[in-house]
């Protein structure tokens, strides 16, 4: 109960209240009437559905990614390829690289809202589900197809591009289920 949060938490009851409302209001947890919160249940559809909205939504950004990439943003992509190939990367740290490559290559477009929904989707994929729920290995395949999207957004391929990011979510989108479903399956 959100009493018993604050009275743990030694704060009053407003803040706890209005966190929660955030996160219930997010997705992360659920109330009910007279018992409190709880965290929801995991979701296959939920990861399939999330995975599905990113894709829409990245895909619908690369136009404007193409339109405005400079010398700076190359860099900064350039950066997170060559931080990814580190073999010494934990899980963990591999997952926010990833979501850093894909809010930065996506914070390219300038689509201020889109890129809001990219970030909000990132925050229940590792918040929720926790990346190392849905990647169960520190050799998630990630890296060649950063590059590949990388590479045909830096020729301004916008098909090329296209191609890539439909690839890399396809295979994402099957680790996590196949990782979710396996967790599922032990319950």
């Amino acid at each position: 109960s959100y009493r018993m949060i604050a009275e743990n938490l030694e704060m009053s009851l407003t803040p706890v209240v209005q966190a929660l409302k955030i996160l219930e209001f997010q997705g992360f947890v659920k109330h009910t009437p007279n018992k409190g919160y709880s965290t929801e249940p995991l979701s296959l559809q939920e990861i399939k559905e999330i995975y599905e909205l990113r894709e829409v939504v990245e895909l619908s950004l690369l136009p404007g990614v193409i339109e405005n990439l400079d010398a700076e943003s190359i860099a900064k992509l350039k950066d997170f390829l060559k931080r990814n190939d580190s073999a010494k990367i934990n899980l963990n740290d591999r997952l926010v690289m990833d979501r850093d490559f894909h809010i930065t290559l996506a914070s390219i477009s300038g689509q201020k809202i889109q890129i809001q929904t990219l970030q909000n989707l990132f925050d229940l994929l590792y918040l929720k589900y926790r990346g190392s729920r849905l990647f169960d290995s520190s050799e998630i395949v990630v890296g060649s197809q950063h590059q590949m999207i990388f590479d045909a957004v830096v020729t301004r391929d916008a098909d090329k591009a296209t191609e890539a990011m439909k690839d890399h979510f396809k295979t994402i989108k099957a680790q996590a289920l196949s990782s979710l479903s396996q967790i599922l399956a032990s319950k």
